[in-house]
């Protein structure tokens, strides 16, 4: 019988919002995925939807691929400011420069569609990581209720409430 074990799924990133005084540096220690500035996120991700549906009926010229191209790239280099390094690596491993003589029309469509899919999902992350966050603070909020009040009819004495 064989003791192997499967090979174990990397977990699934779970991003946190972080204080933007950290400046995109790793908090008390902390290693993960974090965003410093989750305004900046919505801001490209506003931006690069309303420009992306702008765009997607209309025919671009030569100097609107090479606009698009460079706010692509721009938005980018944005991006990766307010990211932590796990999330700028994936940015990274996903996004690949593009050369900008050999763009075509919709090839800058597609890269535009796929920065807006990616950044719902890290939005979608980020929302699901608080709503795990609070779900925990509320569990421990009431543990320690429940501890008080064990410890009250342990003591068989009535302590008084916040009211006089």
């Amino acid at each position: 019988m064989s003791t192997e074990q499967p090979p174990t799924q990397p977990s699934p990133l779970q991003p946190q919002v972080v204080d933007e005084d950290a400046g995109g540096q790793q908090i008390d220690g902390e290693e993960g995925t974090y965003v410093t500035e989750p305004s900046k996120l919505i801001r490209i991700a506003s931006m690069t939807r309303a420009m992306l549906e702008e765009v997607r009926g209309m025919s671009l010229d030569e100097a609107g691929r090479a606009r698009l191209l460079d706010i692509y790239g721009s938005s980018l280099d944005q991006l990766r400011d307010a990211l932590s390094d796990d999330l700028k690596e994936e940015l990274g491993s996903i996004f690949h420069p593009l050369q900008g003589d050999t763009t075509s029309e919709s090839e800058l469509r597609i890269v535009q569609a796929q920065l807006v899919g990616w950044l719902e999902g890290l939005f979608h992350g980020i929302q699901a990581s608080l709503f795990t966050q609070q779900a925990a603070m509320a569990a421990q909020l009431e543990e320690m209720r429940r501890r008080r009040a064990l410890e009250t009819t342990q003591d068989g004495g009535i302590t008084s409430g916040q009211y006089l």
